[in-house]
């Protein structure tokens, strides 16, 4: 199958020019095309790229029962000349089957998820706008819509894509508490697969983090709450005099692809980087004894996410302010290869 073999329904009209670019609050408006593919008693149908709408599902969807969902984040650039680029896609797709895989739900084709995503942004183009900062963002998912209410894998699911126009994201300043009992997950669970259930599982102690005035909350293992794992939705780095942080991925921890995309930007910038358990005591020794430099989280919307405190056992240590941000550094090296204004050394973008 190639991008020939995907059923396109064009919208009759485009609502894109009463969409305010300037100001777009992340993840709320999307674009007029949607990309679908259903999945039936072993066989996957040929995609279809239709309008953006609604649709009908059975109440007994497994998806509402137990929670067969999974998702990618993703983002498509576009350059001086106005050419498309994805960033890595190759990661995002291996990661959505391994997610897929232990959901025990189907693989998705590889011509269906790339061909798919390329066809749907060429039709979409003019969505991507120019500019440091805009992007457009890519949801690829996965639902079981096979019904019944018998506890056990769907037959039937539905792959989809859709879009959302993005841009510079900036949450403010971000002040953290570190879990002492709740856990993002447990080793043997689905903490590795970019599962709907892991994100939903986070709202509510990051609701009471909320409520005492923290941004996110920094996770520590299951076992002991002793090793610093991710921080709210993002994998997480910490800066000790003059070195890089970060936990491995593990059965617990996402292998994020800005995470492994910042460790081999580091590498080569000249910066030490360390892939190891890091203690919840090492942060709070270096944060007293004024060693400690930057904390920040590493995700596709924001890249990175720099954090200006952390609160541990009800005392809070702020992080020195930063003449030569590691992070921000690190953030304008990756922009640059993402929006094609420096030398992609990795191969990493592919074009659209």
């Amino acid at each position: 199958m190639n991008e020939n073999d995907i059923t396109v329904d064009l919208a009759p009209g485009s609502k894109i020019d009463s969409v305010d670019f300037e100001n777009l609050t992340f993840g709320n408006v999307f674009t007029d095309h949607m990309l679908i593919c259903d999945y039936k008693n072993g066989v996957w149908d040929k995609p279809v790229i239709k309008p953006y709408e609604p649709f009908l599902i059975d109440p007994s969807a497994k998806v509402f029962h137990y929670g067969q969902a999974i998702f990618e984040g993703m983002k498509a650039y576009k350059d001086d000349n106005d050419d498309v680029w994805l960033f890595r896609p190759d990661q995002n797709y291996e990661r959505f089957n391994k997610s897929a895989t232990r959901l025990a739900m189907p693989e998705v084709p590889e011509n269906v998820f790339m061909d798919g995503l390329k066809k749907l942004i060429e039709i979409e183009k003019a969505w991507v706008k120019k500019g440091k900062g805009n992007s457009l963002y890519i949801r690829p998912f996965m639902i079981a819509t096979g019904p019944g209410v018998l506890a056990a894998p769907a037959n039937f699911y539905r792959f989809m894509i859709i879009l959302s126009p993005a841009k510079s994201y900036y949450s403010g300043e971000v002040k953290v508490l570190i879990a002492e009992h709740f856990s993002r997950a447990a080793n043997g669970g689905i903490g590795a697969a970019k599962a709907a259930g892991n994100y939903s599982a986070q709202f509510y102690p990051t609701k009471l983090a909320n409520e005492q005035g923290y941004q996110q909350v920094i996770w520590t293992d299951d076992a002991t709450h002793t090793k610093l794992e991710e921080a709210g939705t993002m994998n997480v780095f910490f800066r000790i005099n003059d070195t890089l942080y970060t936990a491995p991925t593990s059965e617990r921890i996402l292998d994020g692809v800005t995470r492994k995309s910042l460790i081999e930007v580091a590498k080569r910038e000249g910066i030490n980087v360390e892939v190891r358990p890091v203690l919840v005591s090492e942060l709070v020794e270096a944060a007293e004894n004024g060693t400690l430099q930057e904390v920040f989280g590493a995700g596709t919307a924001a890249v990175v996410n720099p954090i200006v405190g952390f609160s541990y056992k009800e005392k809070y240590y702020e992080l020195p302010k930063q003449e030569n941000s590691v992070a921000l550094f690190l953030k304008e090296k990756l922009n640059n290869i993402q929006y094609k204004l420096a030398e992609d050394t990795f191969g990493w973008t592919v074009k659209i």
